[in-house]
């Protein structure tokens, strides 16, 4: 073997060795695999214990029937504590005791809501906001107290035990409160009151050293509620390869509005850790398997969010929603979100796994303060920077500089409408000046026209015109490039009002909620496309908008329009008729007024601007030199220098 065979071969196991190294899985990438393995292998072992517990209880029936021939019924369906015993026992492992218990509510109330926890599962199972009402005039009750799931999944003593399943016991840290079931709290202060889920020592003796506690703290003022998971001496009950805890929760969402709005539907929201804010659908059953870590997930309805926030963050999350057919249109169902969540546990004798819920209004104002990007949930254009910016920076500050006032709500939009006006006047008044010269120069275009009849001098007539704007000194797209510029507004706009919760239930003139649609007359029946109710607001707007579509044509009669694109102008506001019918009367009122302000800029516009001074002016122009652009002037000067006549 010669010299260069070994440094080959010196070279190739140099490079195996740095290969394997870089390749290498890092630790967490390690945890998370032992993770998933260990998970596999709990539903493996639950699957295994359910079908033995089956067969078990079974054999144990058929053996019962054998040996009590002739015994009632009554006898036979109920078995005696010390085989109940025996079988919590085979089941649940060292929280056998926790396994039998009373069904008891207890309730922690603050200024803003109303917190119903139950002792099966130490969860939260009812959240009422006491400054908001349903669309009926009910309680606001988040969500059905009957479906929530809540609760960890781990792997002890080859049994899989799931927190949701048992009994919590109550501890009171407040020595004024002690032993109370309904508990309160105002103002700053703060109210901490924890459910304990206990081992067994014996039979019916509960260990005060090893248990599994939801430590709640609750603020008098405040929509966010801290919980901290407090495990306890379970070192020595979780299984020790245990990394990660398996945490669910599941609920059904109640109906609380009237009507149902296409672009801010019931859905499921998060975000990333280390990115942005994402959703499910709203309109169809969606879900997701999310391998990034979560800093949240939130249960979104129209108006409201009940939402779990970990403090470091979530892996391997699954959520989901969809609509349950069975329940479909029944009660006040209105859909089912479920998550699954990864918990990071370090397997310590007392570890704290702090989380935070939001149970609150989707508000601008307050969701913003507590700087989580929660406020990313109200659909105000967020993905369009421009549509946010106008609505974060411009229309909110405004809107609620002018609630301060106390005034009604439809005197705040027209306030607001007025303002926005004030401010696009200059741009409105560009618009109008564009128009009256395309409408002097008219009878110059139709000359053109004329001389130009032919398809095959369509080119000859297009020159021809764009020669004479420029001599004139008109330029044909002056009057787009201002109606360019209004349309952020006009969309952020769009966004704004449907999104605003300030308008819930907030009434003007026939209209009994400005967030939802106004009727002046329930039809027996449903339009396709249209509805079944007749929405006074929308008529409104959309005559006042065939108005406006007849006199821009009319201004606009100078420039050369395809036919096809006039009957579209004039199809389109029928065709909102329908959309907006069942859309927020809010944003119909507003549409209504700036037509109407429209209408009043264009009377007072041809009052003051004199047609016959633009028709001299333009007259003026064409009898002016009209100076070389740079670009004109450096293309003439470079054909000069080749030689070429100009």
């Amino acid at each position: 073997m010669n010299r260069n065979t070994i440094i080959g071969l010196v070279l190739v196991f140099g490079l195996m060795i740095a290969y394997s190294y870089l390749t290498k899985p890092s630790k967490e990438e390690l945890a998370q695999r032992k993770w998933e393995q260990d998970s596999i292998s709990l539903v493996q072992m639950y699957k295994q214990d359910s079908i033995r517990i089956a067969e078990a209880t079974i054999k144990a029936e058929e053996e019962k029937r054998k040996g009590l021939q002739g015994t009632s019924v009554t006898q036979l369906a109920t078995p005696s504590a010390e085989e109940t015993k025996a079988v919590d026992r085979d089941i649940f492992g060292v929280f056998a005791n926790s396994a039998q218990g009373e069904q008891k509510s207890y309730f922690i109330e603050s200024d803003l809501m109303k917190l119903e926890i139950s002792s099966l599962g130490g969860k939260i199972i009812s959240v009422e906001l006491k400054e908001y009402k349903t669309y009926d005039t009910l309680p606001l009750i988040l969500f059905d107290p009957e479906s929530v799931e809540f609760g960890f999944s781990f792997f002890s003593n080859n049994r899989i035990i799931n927190t949701d399943q048992l009994y919590f016991e109550p501890f009171w840290y407040q020595l004024s409160q002690q032993g109370k079931d309904h508990l309160s709290v105002q103002g700053a202060n703060r109210l901490q009151f924890g459910m304990r889920m206990y081992t067994s020592l014996v039979d019916s003796i509960m260990n005060p050293d090893q248990y599994v506690e939801y430590l709640y703290t609750v603020t008098g003022d405040n929509y966010m509620i801290d919980l901290t998971v407090n495990l306890i001496g379970m070192e020595e009950v979780i299984a020790s390869n245990t990394r990660f805890l398996d945490f669910i929760w599941n609920a059904e969402m109640n109906r609380m509005e009237r009507g149902v709005d296409r672009f801010n539907g019931s859905t499921i929201y998060y975000k990333y850790v280390n990115d942005d804010v994402d959703y499910l659908s709203e309109t169809k059953d969606d879900d997701e398997s999310l391998k990034t870590r979560v800093k949240w997930i939130s249960f979104k309805q129209r108006f409201f969010s009940s939402a779990l926030i970990a403090k470091d963050y979530f892996t391997n999350v699954e959520i989901k929603t969809f609509t349950n057919p069975e329940k479909e249109g029944t009660g006040r169902y209105l859909k089912s979100m479920g998550s699954q969540l990864g918990i990071p546990y370090n397997f310590t004798a007392t570890e704290s796994i702090p989380f935070s819920f939001y149970f609150g209004p989707l508000k601008f104002k307050t969701l913003t303060k507590y700087d989580l990007d929660l406020e990313r949930q109200i659909p105000l254009g967020w993905s369009f920077f421009l549509l946010a910016w106008v609505n974060r920076f411009a229309v909110i500050p405004v809107f609620d500089f002018l609630s301060g006032f106390g005034w009604n709500y439809g005197i705040i939009i027209l306030v607001l409408t007025i303002l926005l006006k004030l401010v696009l006047f200059p741009i409105a008044y560009k618009t109008y000046m564009s128009q009256a010269k395309m409408r002097v120069l008219k009878p110059e275009i139709e000359e053109i026209t004329a001389k130009f009849p032919k398809k095959e001098d369509a080119m000859k007539k297009q020159k021809a015109t764009m020669a004479l704007y420029k001599q004139a000194g008109v330029n044909p797209m002056a009057g787009c490039v201002p109606m360019l510029l209004q349309f952020p507004i006009l969309i952020a706009l769009f966004r704004f009002f449907p999104s605003s919760i300030e308008l819930r239930q907030e009434s003007f003139l026939w209209a009994t909620d400005l967030s939802t649609y106004d009727s002046i007359l329930n039809l027996p029946w449903d339009i396709p496309f249209y509805g079944d109710h007749v929405s006074l607001f929308t008529i409104l707007m959309t005559v006042s908008t065939l108005i406006y579509t007849k006199l821009n044509n009319q201004m606009m009669s100078g420039q050369q329009q395809v036919q096809g694109m006039k009957t579209m102008m004039y199809m389109m506001p029928i065709m909102f008729l329908g959309f907006f019918n069942s859309y927020a009367s809010a944003l119909s009122y507003y549409y209504l007024l700036a037509n109407l302000i429209t209408f009043a800029q264009m009377f007072v516009f041809r009052k003051v601007i004199d047609e016959d001074k633009i028709r001299l002016k333009i007259q003026v122009n064409k009898k002016k030199p009209k100076k070389k652009s740079g670009f004109q002037k450096r293309l003439e000067d470079m054909a000069k220098q080749k030689g070429y006549k100009k």
